[in-house]
């Protein structure tokens, strides 16, 4: 039980920071949109990354340097054009509750944004695989280090978009809106600096 709790406090400490793939649930939370989707591929992601990491998979990680770079240098990429989008967006004072731009629209956009937030952003290799992977082999259970984790993932998630139409009253307002936007695309750039130097 204590490895899953501490499996627990580390996962949720993690994931909590506000970063590009929680602001990117945070609006879909706030507009409603395709929010339950969007939760299960942020969550069963980590899971599934958390699950390489337990099992002992972080060595793969750090042997392969070249893929560091490739994520670091994508993500980046990927980072600062959301970013503009979202300035952009903040400039025109297109959000609103019917979905702002274009970005929100469609399923299929919506959860290959998501998939990019989380599988393109380096930062969530060494948290996930290995960072927890390194704790949880200090742990003789570490499976149950593992589920702790796991656990503490899908809670925020589904907290976190779920959780985000109690902001829904003041998002009727445009101005919040554009506040929102351009919070989202200060901090995808400075996720986006803090790979690139």
């Amino acid at each position: 039980m204590t490895a899953m709790f501490a499996g627990f406090g580390l996962g949720l400490s993690l994931i909590v920071a506000i970063g590009a793939q929680n602001a990117f649930v945070l609006r879909q939370g706030i507009l409603r949109q395709h929010v339950l989707p969007i939760v299960l591929v942020c969550a069963i992601s980590d899971a599934v990354l958390i699950a390489i990491g337990v099992a002992g998979f972080g060595v793969l990680v750090e042997r392969l340097p070249w893929l560091e770079g490739v994520m670091r240098f994508g993500g980046a990429a990927f980072l600062l054009f959301y970013g503009a989008k979202a300035f952009l967006s903040a400039w025109r004072g297109q959000g609103n509750m019917q979905g702002g731009d274009s970005s929100a629209g469609g399923l299929w956009i919506a959860l290959a944004t998501c998939l990019v937030f989380t599988w393109a952003n380096p930062h969530v290799y060494l948290d996930t695989v290995v960072l927890l992977g390194s704790i949880a082999a200090q742990y003789d259970d570490r499976v149950a280090f593992g589920i702790g984790a796991v656990t503490a993932s899908f809670c925020f998630f589904f907290a976190l978009g779920y959780g985000a139409r109690l902001l829904a009253p003041i998002f009727e307002r445009a101005g919040a809106w554009q506040v929102l936007d351009f919070a989202i695309g200060c901090v995808m750039w400075a996720i986006a600096a803090s790979l690139l130097l």
